[in-house]
């Protein structure tokens, strides 16, 4: 199974629980579970990552495409099957026209296209002012799960070590 994980699941680990600083182990996983083709983003939210100027943006940008996929011939069929959706629910027409333009948009469809497991932080509303990932995975029939299950399911551990001095 692969991942395909939301800007949210970086920028949270960045500011909260696994900081560049005192956890480099989190961002070591991901690459070492990158290359082994386990764990992806886009490079709709890799943009929006490198557009915050700080140390998750030059992470993000060392990535590149091997980390942060570009979109393919699977990903565009997959799009009027997801704008489709939207539209068909309850939702406001903002809330569409939101999701339609942002990387939430794109996460979906790759997912959706690849049968990638959606990795967020977001959990399902019944809000209609925003689609969320969850609702929009749930209705497409798209794995979704959080971080914390995924780091579970794939039995990641961040043993303490010596500090380098």
């Amino acid at each position: 199974m692969a991942y395909l994980l939301d800007a949210n699941v970086f920028i949270q680990a960045k500011n909260l629980q696994y900081g560049f600083d005192f956890c480099p182990a989190f961002w070591e996983w991901l690459e070492q579970n990158n290359a082994a083709g386990r764990v992806f983003s886009i490079q709709q939210v890799g943009d929006e990552l490198q557009a915050g100027g700080d140390d998750l943006a030059d992470w993000a940008g060392a990535r590149g495409d091997a980390f942060f996929l570009p979109q393919d011939g699977l990903v565009l069929p997959a799009l009027p099957r997801v704008s489709t959706w939207a539209a068909g629910q309850n939702y406001e027409p903002v809330a569409v026209s939101t999701f339609l333009q942002v990387a939430d948009y794109w996460l979906v469809a790759h997912a959706l296209a690849h049968g990638h497991t959606v990795v967020t932080h977001e959990v399902p509303a019944n809000s209609t002012r925003k689609i969320k990932i969850p609702n929009a995975c749930v209705g497409l029939g798209v794995r979704f799960m959080s971080p914390y299950q995924m780091l579970r399911h794939e039995r990641a551990r961040f043993i303490l070590g010596t500090t380098p001095d």
